[in-house]
């Protein structure tokens, strides 16, 4: 069966805060202009906001850009940030520290960014924007000289072994003059326009983290709307980076979440079952006795900041939000810096197509980041998260007063990563054993509890979405030198080692999939490669 095809002014893939932005503004600039523009957004989950997740506390600066009014049109923005405060953590006790600045949050936004998005996806078909949820974008698409031409969604309904079954569907080709690539984190096309254009030849390596979140309803004893705790230290070590976040939203919920650096170097440490430990600390723990968890989620988040930034342009195309990487990590948000790529990047597109001979590449767009506030911001503290990956928590922690309190984020140099996450890991056998303590059902809890909570959902019968490039490595050099990390860096019970001695295999239980991709970036060989299953599969996650 071919394949139909649809043509379209600018292709968005990905229904996050950065491509619905980019599909808001590109709308408003041709309703401004009375231009005739058509634009589509694809994602790959069930409807807008089932993938999304975040802490989150947003900055309203480029939602104020796009709807200076809303307010008035009912923006789901309601739990102002009121107090903020950070404390260090040690296995029994706690230390109340001076908030950074970068964390200051007065005049921001606790919400559900997955809610959020919800609502900006229906000012954008308000507005004309053709979204299309359930549909994953899997392959690039290319003209003959070589630049973007659009994408193709997957197939639908193909068997375990690629052939077709009784309800195939061929996917379907989005043409366009421009393609956004609004992924997120470690995309999969992203992954591949990088390689091919490369783009990375003049930035840094890229770096991740994983951050794992739950929603809790809480006794309302112990809930303070507007409330901001962030945490370092216990139950990580001093050679591992990462923290915690607490933010009480309204009706009695609190999210709460763990973020662990991906270039962690022992191969027994479980990223999960660090959030679970650090849940119950005698200062966290009694926020959440007595209430109830009601959902959960993982997602990889990329860390390298300013100076692991990609080439943003290519002949065809950008790239946007957190699949370029502008989060700020000591600021710990990055919405509003995806909103704003994608709204620097409509600026730009826009305007190339009103000219007849425009340039296929739009790279009017990398001017506009560096003259937007982005570039200033991630610049100002390019330093901070290498420090740590240089000198550990202590060292990292001593640079970052001083970049922030002494210099501003002005110093003359550029800190660079020692390498890359997956190079990170320590053989098992030089690294201590971690003793993580069972869940005991009220506080903390397993893997498949928790995915169950996710609403992750894939059809059983279709081809594994994550692929081996050789299926010898798992228990060859995974298993043998590092003791199966998969089983533990995947928050989702999707890698299981079976059988024992000459027996053992890895299970690949991909149906667990929340689609974080840790362990595209942590999988100390290489081998795993996260590509996108049919569309609708995956979490659902709600109100996340």
């Amino acid at each position: 069966m071919e394949r139909e095809s649809m043509e379209f002014d600018v292709v968005i893939v990905g229904g996050g805060p950065s491509g619905l932005s980019a599909a808001i503004k590109l709308s408003q600039l041709a309703q401004e202009n009375e231009k005739e523009l058509t634009v589509c957004v694809v994602e790959k989950g069930s409807e807008i906001g089932a993938h999304i997740l975040s802490g989150a506390v947003i900055e309203t600066g480029p939602l104020s850009h796009l709807f200076p009014d809303w307010k008035e049109k009912g923006a789901p923005l309601t739990v102002e940030a009121k107090d903020d405060s950070f404390i260090y953590l040690t296995e029994t006790g706690s230390q109340k520290m001076p908030t950074p600045p970068q964390m200051h949050n007065h005049g921001n936004y606790i919400v559900s960014l997955g809610n959020v998005c919800r609502w900006l996806g229906e000012q954008a078909e308000e507005m004309g924007v053709e979204i299309y949820p359930g549909f994953a974008a899997c392959e690039v698409l290319y003209r003959e000289d070589g630049s973007v031409k659009g994408i193709a969604t997957g197939d639908m309904g193909r068997e375990k072994d690629g052939s077709e079954g009784p309800n195939f569907e061929p996917g379907v080709e989005l043409h366009a003059k421009y393609t956004i690539f609004a992924e997120g984190v470690r995309g999969s096309l992203t992954k591949e326009l990088e390689a091919k254009f490369d783009l990375r030849k003049d930035a840094d390596i890229q770096t991740y983290g994983i951050g794992i979140k739950e929603l809790w309803e809480i006794d309302p004893a112990n809930h303070h709307e507007g409330k901001i705790v962030h945490t370092t230290g216990w139950p990580l070590d001093k050679k591992t980076y990462g923290g915690s976040f607490l933010y009480h939203l309204d009706n009695n919920q609190v999210a709460v979440g763990f973020v662990v650096g991906l270039d962690y170097q022992n191969p027994h440490l479980s990223p999960f079952d660090e959030f679970q430990r650090f849940k119950t600390h005698p200062e966290i723990r009694k926020t959440f006795e007595g209430g109830r968890r009601v959902a959960y989620g993982a997602r990889a988040l990329a860390e390298g900041g300013f100076q692991s930034l990609p080439k943003l342009t290519f002949p065809g195309g950008c790239l946007t939000g957190c699949g370029a990487g502008f989060l700020n990590v000591p600021k710990i948000k990055g919405t509003h810096n995806a909103m704003q790529s994608g709204i620097e990047a409509a600026n730009a597109i826009f305007e190339l197509c009103q000219q007849e001979d425009a340039p296929v590449e739009p790279t009017q767009y990398t001017a506009n980041i560096k003259a937007s506030y982005i570039w200033d911001e991630l610049y100002k503290v390019r330093n901070i998260r290498p420090s740590f990956a240089k000198w550990g928590f202590l060292g990292g922690l001593m640079y970052s007063g001083f970049t922030t309190y002494v210099t501003g984020g002005r110093e003359p140099w550029t800190l660079k990563y020692p390498h890359t996450d997956h190079e990170a890991l320590k053989p098992a056998a030089s690294q201590p054993k971690i003793d993580y303590p069972k869940p005991d059902g009220k506080i903390s809890f397993d893997k498949l509890s928790s995915v169950f909570l996710s609403n992750t959902a894939h059809e059983e019968n279709q081809p594994c979405h994550l692929k081996l490039k050789d299926d010898s490595v798992p228990v060859s050099i995974n298993w043998a030198k590092y003791n199966g990390p998969e089983a533990r860096f995947c928050p989702a019970g999707v890698y299981e080692y079976i059988g024992e001695g000459d027996d053992v295999k890895l299970q690949i239980n991909f149906a667990n999939c929340v689609h974080c991709k840790t362990c595209d970036i942590k999988d100390p060989t290489q081998n795993i490669n996260w590509t996108t299953p049919e569309g609708t599969g995956g979490p659902n996650y709600p109100n996340m």
